[in-house]
C-alpha cells in the first residue's frame, strides 16, 4: 500500500509531532551501540489517533565555535535518549577565507522530536529550517497483516508435515515451508525498519562557523604602506622616465657638444687676430 507524505503542521486536523508528554512505547538507550541492538523488539510507534509517522527535519545553523556548538547538540540528543547516527566534517571557502562545516545527524525518540528541534535551534544563528512527516499508517498495517498470514501458513504447513506420509510429500512441504520463511524474513526485516523509523525521528544538523571579521586596528598601517608603496612607484617610474629620455638624447649631445666647442674655439681664434690687428704699430 502507499504511503502519503505531508508536512508537519500545527493547526488540529494535521500531523502532530509527539510532544515529550506522550512518551513512545519501546526500550530506548542513550548509546548508539545499545539502541541498535533494541530496536529489533520495537512496534511501530502510532500517534494519538492511530496513525504511524516518520518524522525528519533538517536544520542549519551558523556559530563562531562549530566544535562546542557540535558537542552541545550531541548531548542535548543524547540526553533525551537519542544518539549520532552519522557525522562528516569539511571545510568551506569564501574568496580568502575558510569556515569549517560540519554535518551531524541524530536519531531521537519520536516523543523528544519536536522539544530537541526547538532546542537546536537555539544553539546559534539559525540559516534554515525544513520539517516533514511521512504517514506510513498504512504502510505499517499491511506489513504486520502479512506477517501474521505467513505466521499462520507456516504453521498450518508444519502441522501438515507431520501428517505427511511419502517423502515426496515431505519434501514438498519442507519446500514450501522454506519459501514461506523467507517470505516471513524480508517481511520480519520491512517491519522492523519501519518501527525503527516511526520510533525514532531523523534530525540533518548542518553547523557553519562564522567567517572572521576583519581587523580595524590594521587600518591606517595598511593605509599607510599602501601610499608609501605608490609613492615608491612613483618615483622609480619618473626616475626610469628621465634615464630613457636621457639615453635616447645622449648621442645628439656629443656630436651638438663637438661642433659646440668647436665654435667657441674659432670665435675665439677670430677675435683674437682682430684685436691684433686693430692694435697700433710700435713708433
Amino acid at each position: 500500500m502507499g504511503t502519503a507524505a505531508e508536512p508537519v503542521r500545527a493547526a488540529s486536523g494535521g500531523v502532530h509531532a509527539p510532544s515529550a508528554s506522550r512518551p513512545a512505547s519501546g526500550a530506548f538507550s542513550t548509546g548508539a551501540s545499545a539502541t541498535a541492538g533494541k530496536t529489533a523488539g520495537l512496534a511501530a510507534v502510532p500517534l494519538p489517533g492511530g496513525q504511524s509517522v516518520i518524522f525528519t527535519a533538517s536544520l542549519s545553523l551558523r556559530t563562531r565555535n562549530v566544535q562546542v556548538t557540535v558537542a552541545r547538540a550531541t548531548r542535548l540528543a543524547e540526553s533525551a535518549g537519542g544518539y549520532v547516527s552519522g557525522e562528516h566534517a569539511r571545510i568551506v571557502r569564501t574568496g580568502q577565507h575558510a569556515s569549517p562545516v560540519v554535518d551531524i545527524q541524530f536519531k531521537v525518540p519520536a516523543a523528544a522530536y519536536q522539544p530537541t528541534l526547538t532546542t537546536l535551534g537555539g544553539l546559534g544563528t539559525k540559516r534554515s529550517e525544513a520539517q516533514r512527516a511521512q504517514d506510513v499508517t498504512g504502510t505499517v498495517a499491511d506489513v504486520n497483516s502479512r506477517v501474521a498470514s505467513a505466521e499462520a501458513a507456516i504453521a498450518q504447513l508444519r502441522k501438515l508435515l507431520t501428517r505427511t506420509g511419502s517423502v515426496g510429500g515431505l519434501l514438498s512441504v519442507q519446500d514450501q515451508i522454506n519459501q514461506e520463511e523467507a517470505s516471513l524474513e524480508a517481511l520480519q526485516s520491512q517491519q522492523r525498519a519501519l518501527a525503527r523509523e516511526t520510533a525514532y525521528a531523523t534530525i540533518s544538523l548542518t553547523v557553519t562557523g562564522t567567517a572572521p571579521a576583519p581587523a580595524q586596528h590594521h587600518r591606517h598601517g595598511a593605509g599607510f604602506l599602501r601610499g608609501l608603496t605608490a609613492g615608491w612607484h612613483a618615483l622609480r617610474t619618473a626616475v626610469t622616465w628621465l634615464l630613457t629620455v636621457a639615453g635616447a638624447a645622449l648621442p645628439f649631445l656629443i656630436p651638438a657638444g663637438l661642433v659646440a666647442l668647436a665654435a667657441i674655439a674659432g670665435r675665439r681664434w677670430w677675435l683674437g687676430r682682430r684685436r691684433a690687428g686693430a692694435s697700433p704699430a710700435p713708433d
